[in-house]
């Protein structure tokens, strides 16, 4: 750690607004008095923005106005001055074609914003899958003093004496009613009690992985992502984060000093541990990019590869994300990775402090739901990387969500050339398909969806699940839900719709997957992969204008993240000039 704060008192960027006797600088200061604010204020104190991705229209973030409250606490209490603003909140159960479409947009709403205002720190309030990972990068992009807070999860589903985990129990009970073991009338009683509290998901799914990278990183503070939103600890997490930017915008800690490339190390590491979501290898690119890292698959590879999972959470366990917090949360897995030589220890943190000395005496109070490095829930945790004529820039796995017996595994291809095709025979049982097979999915990444849905986890056939059987072999160049399972192949690159291989797969090509050594092949000549490769067609029709226009022409892959080619790299936060 070489962090130098910077000198205090001195000159801040918000004086630029507000500092000074000349007709501009009065008329700024004069109309955000009438909200009722004293003169004193605007003295040179630390002006700081809270970024609220409150919205009814995403209910994982539907109570952070509450936690607005209690952030400007603990500004005021510091001697700053807290300043709350709206951005675009991609909500992930609602938002159509997907949020994903959608979370370069929320990033350049809040880069913009940033340095459009009179700034000088900000605290960011996420929770939903994506807005955590979106007002990261637009922060980054920025590069002034930024700290997070997350809604937190919601409380345990229950459902008659079992637990419900957000998303899993919906795949789950999915599939058992194609198979028979479940009634609609059951099913409709057991949406009840899916989400009963305020909150994000209550399984390790996205918006937990996504909390679990932002306190990984150092980018929050230590016990952040676990603290259930209903829980009095969220509120006083939001309190005690507003007293800590002030002193960051003081010292001038900015997430360039945060986020280095040990930080990223100690993200992916912590992801492997927990079992975390396939969908933060995107965004821990994407935000990788933003200040200036080389962040790739093969980091995936290299430092997450041989780390255990040791947090039994669903979808790859038992517990929900109540039970992780009541057992000690990421402080204590952080702690095992030390301990076990996983960890930059380090690396600095928003809290001023290590990586190491926040979590060096952490406890662990149930060893069942955080295990021991010893008995862990899987020994190869991590993301698996996985390339060959198939996915020649990549595709990830998460084995610790996958079906053992599958993780080698040579099969024929059922292939369907996109989500509508899949929808339209999947339940016929004249479908030339058996559990030895493998589906494959067209058509479904940033372009060919577009916006790379979470529809990588097909359901299985009712002929298939009927057997008995709950796992196959699926490969998309799509996304799956963090709260997911199976043995899913993710984010084939190139994606279909850019004239990947995943393109020309015809029904009955003979695939293999082999796990352990990462490959991924498509079992036909090289000649007959070029012809037709060279015959192909692409079906996709570019949108004529509006943001979905801008998406197609700029987003890039998922193996670089899927950012806009334009958005990679930071910006700075130069004072625009102004407006009079």
């Amino acid at each position: 750690m070489t962090f130098q704060p910077a000198a205090w008192p001195r000159k801040l960027r918000s004086q630029e607004w507000f500092g000074g006797d000349s007709r501009d600088h009065i008329y700024h200061r004069s109309w955000m008095k009438n909200q009722g604010l004293p003169a004193d204020l605007f003295d040179g104190r630390p002006v700081i923005g809270i970024c609220n991705t409150w919205s009814q229209l995403t209910p994982c973030n539907a109570h952070l106005r509450d936690l607005a409250e209690r952030v400007k606490h603990g500004i005021y209490e510091a001697g700053g001055l807290p300043l709350e603003f709206p951005v675009f909140s991609t909500g992930e159960s609602a938002l159509r074609p997907t949020a994903m479409m959608y979370r370069n947009l929320a990033a350049m709403d809040v880069e913009e914003a940033l340095r459009a205002n009179p700034l000088d720190g900000v605290v960011l309030l996420c929770g939903c899958d994506k807005t955590t990972p979106a007002l990261l990068m637009g922060a980054a992009s920025v590069d002034l003093p930024a700290i997070m807070v997350s809604g937190g999860p919601m409380m345990n589903g229950w459902f008659r004496g079992e637990r419900v985990g957000s998303g899993t129990a919906l795949w789950q009970m999915s599939e058992d009613i194609k198979a028979g073991k479940m009634s609609r009338e059951d099913f409709l009683e057991a949406e009840q009690a899916m989400s009963r509290s305020p909150g994000s998901c209550n399984t390790m799914g996205t918006a937990s992985s996504m909390a679990s990278m932002v306190e990984a990183l150092g980018m929050a503070l230590s016990g952040n992502a676990a603290i259930p939103a209903v829980d009095s600890r969220r509120r006083v997490m939001s309190h005690v984060t507003g007293r800590r930017i002030v002193q960051m915008v003081k010292d001038d800690l900015k997430p360039s000093d945060v986020l280095t490339p040990e930080a990223f190390q100690n993200a992916i590491r912590t992801n492997g541990a927990i079992g975390g979501s396939t969908n933060a290898v995107i965004h821990l690119m994407a935000i990788a990019g933003r200040v200036g890292i080389d962040l790739t698959l093969d980091d995936w590879d290299t430092f997450g590869r041989d780390v255990p999972t040791i947090v039994n959470l669903m979808p790859s366990g038992k517990y929900l994300m109540e039970e992780f917090f009541y057992a000690g949360g990421l402080p204590v897995v952080i702690k095992r990775l030390g301990e076990a030589g996983l960890l930059n220890r380090d690396a600095l943190t928003v809290s001023g402090d290590t990586a190491w000395d926040q979590v060096k005496d952490a406890v662990n109070h149930n060893e069942d739901v955080i295990r021991p490095a010893g008995e862990p829930l899987a020994k190869q945790g991590g993301i698996a990387v996985l390339r060959g004529n198939l996915a020649p820039k990549g595709a990830v796995l998460k084995p610790s969500a996958a079906s053992p017996h599958l993780l080698t595994h040579r099969g024929r291809a059922v292939v369907f050339e996109d989500i509508d095709d899949y929808k339209a025979r999947i339940n016929d049982d004249d479908l030339d398909i058996d559990e030895t097979c493998v589906m494959v999915l067209k058509m479904c990444g940033p372009r060919g969806y577009p916006g790379m849905s979470e529809v990588g986890n097909m359901g299985l056939p009712p002929k298939v699940l009927k057997k008995g059987i709950t796992d196959m072999v699926r490969i998309s160049d799509a996304r799956m839900s963090g709260t997911a399972y199976g043995t899913v192949i993710l984010h084939t690159s190139p994606e279909a719709a850019a004239g990947g291989p995943l393109a020309i797969v015809q029904n009955g090509d003979m695939i293999e997957l082999d796990m352990p050594n990462r490959r991924l092949h498509l079992d036909v000549p090289d000649a007959e992969i070029a012809r037709r490769l060279a015959a192909w067609e692409n079906p996709v029709v570019p949108p004529a204008s509006g943001y979905a226009r801008l998406f197609h022409d700029h987003v890039q892959g998922a193996d670089t993240g899927a950012d806009f080619d334009f958005l990679v790299g930071c910006r700075g936060n130069a004072v625009p000039r102004d407006s009079h």
